[in-house]
């Protein structure tokens, strides 16, 4: 790669003599050999990122040799550095959009770098933003082409971004900017990048504990520059039911956020390049609902009633879960939508058949004389997947909702979501991937942030996940076989917070204490293999960057 640019600039040099009285035959000497020496390091840091250098038609001023790697979260794949200045950011810097689908990436970019947008043709000191169809693709295969990729080059002072589509453009703006940020400039050479799997993200539970917009939108804007694509939210539990509804009002609790801060956070998260993935969770969970409903607990022969357990023998129970999943998936335009069928209480008793009879007689009616409960609520969980099917959307369901034998089979399309080995008949991740199902990694080991850490649950650290974790590591600690952990098969993963014991933090504790996991986790969804970085440089990275 070459030697790192040097840390401190000539202007630091020359204030110092100033400031000490030197001769100005000895200041002017010193001066003109900073001009010559000035850049930046990306490890150390170097220019300030609010810094705004006289501009020029000239490129900047700087040695002809090798600058340094980009400063990026997660680190670019590829990068072939060249001898030259680099670019730098100049008072006639601007951002430049060779289409007007481009525009709002220009945008984004030029108010962060505080430039102006302008037209081409693109000048030293500007940055221009273009699609291609190679996108980041490398000659070497190493990062392959698609939407999400890009090519930066840094030429001759000018920077061009060009993107396999809108989003790889973007991705690459966030890799300019962070490395503005702690370089302040970019050296030449080519990056070629590519996320290694498509669906990269963060789970957050805002029905057990409160998360206002603002908190929301602030957690989207910090995603966007880890290059994370989706944002799941869980929201129903027993404890509350939390986003606006108009076809069932009678379930919403307070606070909750109201279909207008829904429709803003789908907005800022698309402007970023993020889905919005709404969870409605059921049979199970639904204890806000079940609190409006009480017709439709379910009840077991002693006349007990299961936490968040709805009747799934009853239409109505149905009817009501699908009219909520229809309402929102207009309100969550994205290509997913998550349907739960995670720990259904009927299903976690030694003997469902004998304690919930009601659900075994319905099973044996519905589908003959040898199903039983478990059949009852796969059967259900196909209904809640083909209802989201009809409106346009790719269910996903937990792995837990996914169950071994029986008289009903899951139906497709769907993608499990696999968050636990914890479960009665526990299976392992390769059953699914053995069975065609396409994977989404929550290992609970390395991914689950849940509150007050209940039942042997500890607060995941970024360096277990840097260190040990990869989308193949999809329970406990080991890996899948080689052969079930491609990018077609495990899909991605998705850090994610839980509000069990909703109290033990406040929102701003959860911010802080997820920030280093969830950089750890983009890192490792775009390029799984063993970091060069080590943990430490990372953390330093990540301050600098952010």
């Amino acid at each position: 790669m070459g030697r790192n640019w040097s840390k401190k600039s000539g202007r630091t040099a020359v204030g110092a003599l100033r400031r000490s009285g030197a001769p100005l035959a000895l200041t002017l000497a010193v001066s003109l050999l900073g001009l010559a020496a000035c850049g930046g390091d990306g490890d150390e840091g170097g220019e300030s990122p609010s810094a705004s250098p006289s501009g020029s038609a000239q490129p900047p001023q700087g040695p002809d040799r090798l600058g340094p790697a980009p400063s990026a979260v997660p680190s670019v794949r590829q990068w072939k550095a060249v001898r030259g200045p680099g670019w730098q950011r100049t008072d006639q810097t601007r951002v430049i959009p060779a289409a007007d689908s481009l525009r709002d990436e220009a945008k984004l970019l030029a108010d962060e770098l505080k430039v102006p947008v302008g037209k081409g043709p693109s000048r030293t000191g500007d940055i221009e933003l273009k699609r291609g169809e190679d996108g980041g693709k490398s000659p070497g295969g190493k990062v392959n082409g698609g939407p999400e990729s890009y090519r930066l080059v840094s030429e001759d002072g000018k920077v061009t971004i060009t993107g396999g589509g809108d989003a790889g453009v973007f991705y690459g703006t966030r890799t300019l900017l962070q490395t503005w940020r702690a370089q302040g400039r970019f050296a030449e050479g080519t990056v070629a990048d590519a996320p290694d799997r498509p669906q990269r993200g963060f789970s957050l539970d805002i029905a057990r504990k409160n998360f206002s917009a603002d908190w929301i939108k602030a957690r989207i804007r910090e995603m966007g520059d880890l290059k994370l694509n989706q944002l799941q939210l869980h929201l129903s539990d027993d404890q509350a039911f939390r986003v606006e509804s108009e076809t069932h009002p009678e379930i919403v609790s307070d606070p909750h956020l109201t279909k207008a801060q829904v429709r803003d956070i789908v907005d800022l998260a698309a402007s970023r390049h993020i889905t919005v993935i709404p969870e409605i969770d059921s049979p199970g969970h639904l204890g806000a609902v079940l609190k409006a409903h009480p017709d439709l607990q379910l009840h077991s022969a002693s006349g007990a009633t299961p936490r968040g357990a709805i009747d799934i023998s009853k239409p109505a129970a149905a009817k009501l879960v699908d009219e909520l999943l229809v309402e929102f998936a207009d309100l969550f335009p994205g290509k997913w939508a998550h349907a739960g069928g995670d720990e259904y209480q009927a299903l976690m008793t030694e003997n469902p058949e004998q304690t919930y009879p009601g659900l075994a007689k319905k099973a044996r009616e519905e589908f003959g004389d040898k199903a039983t409960v478990q059949d009852l609520a796969t059967a259900w969980l196909n209904d809640r997947a083909s209802t989201l099917d009809k409106q346009g959307k790719i269910p996903q369901v937990w792995n837990d909702g996914m169950h071994r034998g029986g008289v009903v089979k899951p139906n497709k399309p769907r993608e499990v979501a696999y968050w636990t080995g914890r479960e009665a008949g526990e299976r392992e991740p390769s059953e699914y991937l053995k069975e065609g199902w396409k994977v989404v990694n929550l290992n609970d080991e390395y991914l689950y942030y849940v509150l007050g850490q209940p039942n042997n649950f500890t607060y995941p650290t970024g360096r277990r996940i840097y260190e040990e974790w990869t989308p193949a590591v999809v329970r406990g600690t080991e890996p899948v076989p080689d052969k079930w952990a491609g990018r077609d098969r495990i899909l991605g993963g998705r850090f994610a917070v839980w509000g069990d014991l909703a109290d033990a933090q406040t929102t701003g504790q959860v911010a802080r204490g997820i920030r280093l996991p969830l950089a750890a986790t983009a890192q490792k969804l775009w390029d799984p293999q063993r970091p060069e970085r080590s943990w430490d440089d990372f953390v330093k990275l990540v301050d600098k960057v952010d």
